[in-house]
C-alpha cells in the first residue's frame, strides 16, 4: 500500500508540470494586456513600460516561463498583478469558502441520493421508483445557472427567508449548497439505484435470503456495501469539481471561493493568480482521486494495491 501511495504521489510531479506549462502558454494567448487593465488605456507609454518591466512582462515568453518555474520550485506562486499580494495568501483565504460549500453540498447530495436510490431499488416499478427517477431526470436536466436564480427568487425575494448572496452566516450557505447538491444528488440517485438493482441479483444475495437473513440486513449489510463502488467513483469526480470548480454557482451567489477568484483572474488577466488557481484545482483533483482509490479497498477487501 505504501509503495502504491508513493508512486501515485510521484505521478503528481509530471501531471502538475504538464498542467502548469499548458496553462502558462494558454493564458498568454488570451487577448488583452494586464498593464492596460491596471493603469488604463489613457496612461502614458513611459509609465506603462516601466510597470511592464516591474512585472517582468517585457521579457520574452520563454524567459517568463523559466522564471515562473524557478519561483514554483522555490514554493513561490508569485504576486498578484492587481493586489500586489502573494498568490498563496489569496488562495489560502479563498479555499476555506470553497471547502465549506463543497462539503455541505456533498452532505446534501449523499443524504438525498442514498435514501432515494435505495428506496427506488427496493420499490422497483412502483410510483416511488418512478418519482425517484423523475427527480433524477429533472436534477440532471436543470442547470445550476437556472436553478440558482430560481431558488433566490422563491426563498430570498418572495419568502424573504434566506439571504440572496454572500457568505455572512450559516443561512447564506443553504441556497448555494442546494444548487450544487441537487445536481449531484440526481446523478448519484440514478447510479445508486442501478448499482443496487444489479447487486441484488447476485448469488450471494439470494443465498443470504435463502438462509433467512432479514431483508433489511441483506440490503444494508450485504448488497449496498458492494453496490457503492461505482457510486464512490462518481462522488470522487463530483467532489473534485465542486471543491474547486463551482464557478457558476459561486458567481450567482457571490460566494468568495476559488471558482469566483478564477473568473476574476481571467477578467483581469492576472496571470499569477490564474496559474495558482489552476494548480490548486489540479492538485485537488489528483488528491481526491487518490483518496477515492484508497477508499475502494475499505469498501471491498478483495481490492489490493501494489506498486
Amino acid at each position: 500500500m505504501m509503495a502504491y501511495l508513493l508512486r501515485r504521489l510521484l505521478l503528481l510531479i509530471p501531471t502538475l508540470f504538464f498542467v502548469s506549462s499548458l496553462v502558462f502558454f494558454l493564458i498568454h494567448l488570451v487577448p488583452g494586456d494586464p498593464v492596460d487593465l491596471i493603469l488604463g488605456e489613457q496612461a502614458l507609454s513611459v509609465d506603462k513600460e516601466a510597470f511592464r518591466q516591474m512585472l517582468h512582462l517585457d521579457r520574452p515568453l520563454g524567459e517568463q516561463y523559466l522564471l515562473f518555474f524557478k519561483q514554483l520550485f522555490q514554493g513561490d506562486l508569485g504576486v498578484s498583478l492587481f493586489d500586489r499580494r502573494a498568490v498563496a495568501d489569496i488562495l489560502f483565504e479563498r479555499f476555506p469558502a470553497s471547502l465549506e460549500l463543497a462539503l455541505t453540498s456533498l452532505g446534501i447530495a449523499l443524504l438525498m441520493s442514498l435514501s432515494l436510490g435505495v428506496f427506488a431499488a427496493i420499490r422497483k416499478d412502483t410510483p416511488w421508483d418512478r418519482g425517484a427517477l423523475l427527480f433524477s431526470l429533472l436534477g440532471i436536466s436543470i442547470p445550476s445557472f437556472w436553478l440558482g436564480p430560481l431558488l433566490i427568487l422563491f426563498f430570498s425575494i418572495f419568502l424573504s427567508l434566506l439571504p440572496v448572496s454572500g457568505r455572512s452566516n450559516i443561512a447564506s450557505l443553504i441556497l448555494p449548497s442546494l444548487t450544487l447538491g441537487t445536481g449531484m444528488a440526481a446523478l448519484l440517485t440514478r447510479m445508486t439505484r442501478s448499482s443496487l438493482l444489479e447487486t441484488l441479483q447476485e448469488d450471494y444475495v439470494r443465498t443470504a435470503r435463502a438462509k433467512g437473513v432479514p431483508e433489511k440486513r441483506v440490503i444494508l449489510r450485504h448488497a449496498l456495501r458492494n453496490a457503492l463502488n461505482p457510486v464512490v467513483t462518481i462522488i470522487g469526480l463530483q467532489f473534485g469539481s465542486v471543491l474547486t470548480g463551482a464557478i457558476v454557482t459561486e458567481k450567482i451567489f457571490a460566494w468568495p471561493g476559488v471558482g469566483s477568484l478564477l473568473v476574476l483572474a481571467i477578467e483581469r488577466r492576472d496571470y499569477p493568480v490564474l496559474q495558482g488557481c489552476i494548480l490548486l484545482i489540479a492538485v485537488t483533483y489528483c488528491l481526491v482521486n487518490l483518496m477515492t482509490d484508497l477508499f475502494y479497498s475499505k469498501l471491498d477487501p478483495r481490492i489490493r494495491y501494489s506498486a
